[in-house]
């Protein structure tokens, strides 16, 4: 489907990456890894055609289309939610055009047996078939469920774009590129601007799309769950796992460690040829024997061991010092704005040396308690109190966005040291990988991962008995992420967290507050306890609904319902049933076809066929789209056959 081959990309005259090969089939989950600056985006942008190369060529299917979704993007802000995201169907629209077109065409000819007939018939034909694989009969059902997927309201749907913040913005273009359906799907980081709730909807849709889907992420679980091939960048070279991202993290390893103990091998056995050669090389009878060493040694392939990024973050917090039992109380709090309420009712005690996490949907008002914990924010109603001698330190989620873009790296820091810390500022930058040259580098240059970094040594140069970070990991890559995570676990101080990536709170966190529909609730487990607890609670809250609605009716008449019911549900199975096994029978024809083509392709002179002639390629690549969408009917029928058996 697409092909990147031996590609090179030099920038300056420094090469990023260099000799690549990367291919992209139907149906591939593929995650793309590496650390940050190792050139992920970059290989995107090339696959999209809008980053030119030094050398090689990027070669796509005609009938190829791509969907991008950049970490950052400008926005539209001139329409409403719902008719934005309708854009997205724009493709359709010019088919309904053309189909209404076509159809009126033939309509009026009366040259039934004319070339031209048949060939709007065609015409006609392709544009339905295209037109069924877009989805075009369920366009409004296709929005409302991306939308609540994605985390918005129906209350939502006529909001202007404008009153939405960046981050629901960038859920605006995601809803947009899903309901485009395109042949790839490319989302670079795309958890970022996402909840734990929508990023669990969005796995799932990416895990049954008819597509390929290439991810960039740092978010592990998310990568488990939607991948099944792992492709790293590391120093400029490119590695291929045909495996999820936690099976690749294994394989590396054990590669690396192969390799190792060859190399290990070889290189004895090297010395020992080499120091038989020196010791008989003058000695007549030994001549042949050291001939033919020489000769072996010359043959022998070395073995390589691949380069490894051994640079990573050196992250250690100040001791906490000493402060109450009690480090914050809340009683009854909440908060408005104006009119709008956030949330309502909060009631907790934070105690010193605990660890906890705050989740909720965007917008349910994490942000906003934290900042009321720190004394940034009053309550609108009941208390937030800290505790005595409480000293906080602040991560913000804009937190590279507050420091000043004229600065350089290494005055971000001095502005704020006091103290004999300030001796040790170049040593503390070096240990967040600032070094040389680097620590002159105007803020504004950075890449959102340095400004991260930064922001994080900034926090640390003052010692504090309670840290409030609101999504520190956004922009770190994987290796960061764990040396942050590390030193979290080894704080001895009190932590209240805000995060949507599931694996970076496992072993953190030790109670969770989740923030949903305007009120506060306590969770005394970790992250997975939560989930499964949500995931429990939700199936109970249907069961409460089912049962209040069944108390509601009349009994008198319940039992003809349900036999109407019944006998609804039987007729749907039925038709169903049928459906499933329609689409099986054409799945098995265009398996037979493609199977034949599959065969005549494998030898195209024997069957006469020219491959410089476009038209087989497109009739081959249509059957493969129509198999493929065939499929994903079969997929989504059973689906449906299990919630009705259910």
């Amino acid at each position: 489907m697409i092909s990147v081959d031996n590609v090179t990309v030099s920038f300056g005259g420094e090469e990023l990456f260099g000799d690549i090969t990367l291919l992209i089939n139907p149906k591939d989950r593929i995650g793309l890894v590496g650390k940050n600056g190792a050139g992920k985006t970059t290989l995107l942008k090339v696959i999209m055609g809008t980053q030119p190369v030094t050398e090689g060529a990027v070669t796509k299917s005609t009938d190829t289309t791509i969907g991008y979704l950049p970490q950052q993007m400008k926005v539209a802000d001139t329409t409403t939610l719902y008719a934005e995201t309708a854009l997205a169907f724009e493709e359709l629209n010019k088919l309904e055009a053309e189909i209404e077109r076509l159809t009126t065409e033939i309509s009026e000819r009366t040259d039934y047996q004319s070339a031209e007939y048949e060939a709007l018939l065609h015409k006609l034909n392709d544009a339905n078939d295209h037109y069924t694989i877009l989805g075009g009969g369920n366009r409004e059902e296709d929005i409302e469920k991306t939308l609540l997927g994605l985390g918005f309201k129906r209350s939502d749907f006529e909001r202007p774009t404008s009153q939405f913040s960046g981050g629901w913005r960038m859920r605006i273009e995601l809803a947009k590129l899903l309901l485009r359906k395109p042949s790839v799907i490319m989302l670079d980081e795309p958890t970022n601007h996402l909840d734990i709730e929508s990023i669990q909807w969005l796995e799932g849709y990416l895990r049954d799309y008819a597509g390929a889907v290439v991810v960039i992420s740092h978010d592990r679980a998310f990568l488990d769950n939607v991948t099944n091939r792992t492709v790293e960048l590391l120093l400029g070279k490119l590695y291929d796992y045909k495996v999820p991202y936690s099976k690749y993290v294994v394989l590396r390893k054990e590669r690396r460690e192969q390799q190792i103990a060859a190399y290990n091998n070889q290189q004895r056995m090297i010395e020992k040829s080499e120091e038989f050669i020196e010791r008989f090389r003058y000695k007549p009878t030994k001549s042949n024997q050291v001939q033919s060493r020489i000769k072996q040694l010359e043959k022998i392939e070395r073995i390589e061991i691949d380069e490894e990024d051994l640079s990573a973050l050196n992250i250690k917090f100040p001791p906490a010092p000493h402060c109450g039992q009690i480090v914050a109380e809340v009683k009854e709090a909440g908060k408005s704005f104006g009119d709008h309420k956030v949330f309502s009712g909060a009631e907790l005690t934070i105690e010193r040396g605990q660890k906890i996490a705050l989740v909720g949907r965007n917008g349910e008002g994490k942000t906003t308690f934290a900042r009321m914990l720190i004394g940034e924010l009053e309550p609108t109603e009941g208390t937030v109190k800290r505790g005595v001698n409480v000293s906080v330190g602040y991560y913000a989620q804009n937190q590279d966005d507050l420091m000043n873009g004229d600065f350089t790296v290494y005055d971000t820091l001095d502005k704020v040291a006091v103290g004999d810390i300030r001796t040790r500022l170049r040593d503390i930058l070096g240990a967040f990988l600032f070094r040389g040259e680097d620590i002159d580098k105007k803020v504004k240059v950075l890449s959102g991962g340095e400004r991260a970094r930064l922001a994080m040594a900034r926090m640390i140069l003052s010692p504090n008995n309670l840290l409030v970070l609101d999504e520190p990991t956004n922009h770190m890559d994987m290796r960061s992420k764990d040396l942050l995570k590390e030193a979290l676990k080894k704080y001895d101080g009190t932590l209240v967290l805000i995060s949507h990536d599931r694996e970076f709170l496992d072993g953190i966190a030790e109670k969770v507050i989740e923030f949903r529909d305007g009120g506060v609730k306590e969770y005394l487990g970790d992250i997975w306890y939560f989930l499964e607890k949500r995931k429990l609670e939700s199936l109970k809250e249907i069961e409460i609904r089912k049962e209040e609605v069944t108390e509601q009716k009349p009994k008198s008449s319940q039992g003809r319902q349900d036999y109407a019911q019944k006998k609804e549900t039987e007729r749907q199975i039925r038709k169903t049933r049928n459906a499933i096994e329609a689409v099986e029978k054409r799945i098995e024809t265009l398996e037979t076809e493609i199977a034949e083509w599959d065969a005549k392709l494998s030898d195209p002179s024997a069957h006469g066929i020219d491959l410089s002639d476009e038209s087989v390629f497109a009739n081959y690549n249509k059957l493969k789209s129509d198999l493929a969408y065939e499929e994903h009917e079969w997929e989504k029928l059973n689906y449906e056959l299990e919630l009705l058996n259910d």
